[in-house]
């Protein structure tokens, strides 16, 4: 059953997948990628997200640095990387969007843009040989690790009213890219962060559920579930975590993680809908109305990152639930958001399972959940793959 879905998916990677993009999106005029493409790929928003560039220069590094090294995913890597020559302003924030030349558009007050340029410079880095990139990820990671502790410096300053809580989308970016500068550029304070994170997880953790919740009070726990935050659930994000910083300390020979293996299982079971299959996007703890109005929806990148965590899970326990969820997951997410016709998956989904928008590519959406899911599970059980990554190509076995 393994190699077949294995199988599967090489071909869904390189035949349907990276094809589409290559085909349609890239811009060799300017630089970048079009992210904003519809299910033909015909652009509907000339505009360019930056996180979602950083996102696309970094998987077609990662394609060419450990996998397969095509002249046209080293094409690709460089064009989208060219325009993250824009990415950065006057102070030292990163835009998040800007218009097809690479004149700014739009900024938010969120470090996440700044993580995806450090992470593409990271990988990119090995294709460039330039020591530069790598001292400007370097750059960006303590500026990210300081505007998440202290956000204000963003433009998010604390108020009397507000209520303090720490983010599993914040301890994934500090942990990940942490883990990858480790690589190129060594400091024992690297493991340092991984370490806090991992300790700041262990406060995500629901103990009867045995998921990650998504946000965890600094203060008292119970005060902050009368606020839809404290009781907010989403399975992607719980997945996604878990899988890289299990990843993360099995590299790294840390042995403090395990209650992280029990989270998979606890995601899996507690998200899935027992009616019309797929994995709900957000819930509450409390059975209570969850504020985002797309909650019920079944989006395609809590599918990718069940099938990542479903494959892994199975690798190191043999434990046969996790093959059968990672069956189910993947007959539902093929059979949901994948288009044999054009390429690439959809994107959003009514809870039914029905399309409901043609788009393949947005400001949330583009060259990353997808190829990264079907590539990691295939690296994560070919010795053949993980022999070129331990030679020092584009990051060990698993994305981190």
């Amino acid at each position: 059953m393994v190699p077949a879905l294995l199988e599967k998916y090489r071909e869904e990677l390189t035949g349907r997948v990276l094809p589409f993009w290559l085909r349609h999106a890239l811009d060799r005029v300017h630089g970048g990628y079009f992210n904003c493409v519809d299910a033909t790929g015909a652009v509907y928003d000339t505009r360019k997200h930056i996180w979602m560039q950083g996102r696309g220069a970094w998987m077609f590094a990662r394609l060419y640095n450990s996998f397969e090294p095509r002249p046209e995913y080293k094409e690709a890597a460089e064009i989208i990387f060219r325009f993250l020559a824009h990415a950065r302003h006057d102070e030292p924030r990163c835009w998040f969007s800007l218009t097809e030349d690479g004149k700014p558009a739009a900024f938010q007050r969120k470090p996440y843009t700044a993580f995806f340029v450090a992470l593409a410079l990271v990988e990119y880095s090995k294709i460039s040989k330039d020591a530069a990139h790598v001292a400007e990820a370097v750059e960006l990671f303590w500026l990210i690790e300081g505007w998440i502790r202290r956000p204000e410096l963003l433009g998010r300053p604390p108020l009397p009213g507000g209520v303090g809580y720490t983010q599993l989308a914040d301890l994934y970016v500090l942990g990940w890219l942490a883990f990858e500068l480790n690589k190129v550029h060594a400091d024992p304070r690297y493991e340092k962060v991984i370490q806090s994170c991992i300790r700041r997880l262990s406060a995500h953790f629901h103990p009867e559920l045995k998921l990650l919740m998504e946000n965890a009070a600094t203060g008292d726990p119970e005060q902050f579930r009368q606020f839809p935050e404290g009781r907010l659930i989403c399975v992607g994000s719980s997945l996604e975590v878990c899988w890289l910083f299990l990843q993360i300390a099995e590299e790294m020979q840390m042995g403090s993680a395990h209650f992280l293996r029990e989270a998979v299982l606890g995601a899996l079971e507690y998200g899935w809908d027992r009616e019309h299959g797929g994995f709900y996007y957000f819930q509450d703890l409390h059975g209570r109305p969850p504020v985002a109005l797309e909650s019920n929806m079944k989006l395609w990148w809590p599918h990718t990152e069940a099938i990542i965590a479903c494959a892994q899970a199975y690798k190191w326990t043999n434990d046969e639930r996790f093959l059968e969820w990672w069956q189910r997951v993947d007959e539902y997410a093929f059979r949901t958001f994948a288009d044999p016709m054009h390429g690439e998956w959809f994107g959003y989904c009514d809870r039914r399972g029905e399309v409901a928008t043609p788009l393949k590519g947005g400001p949330y959406k583009g060259i990353f959940h997808v190829p990264r899911a079907l590539l990691f599970t295939i690296q994560a059980y070919s010795p053949q793959d993980n022999r070129a990554m331990r030679k020092g190509h584009a990051g060990e076995r698993f994305r981190g």
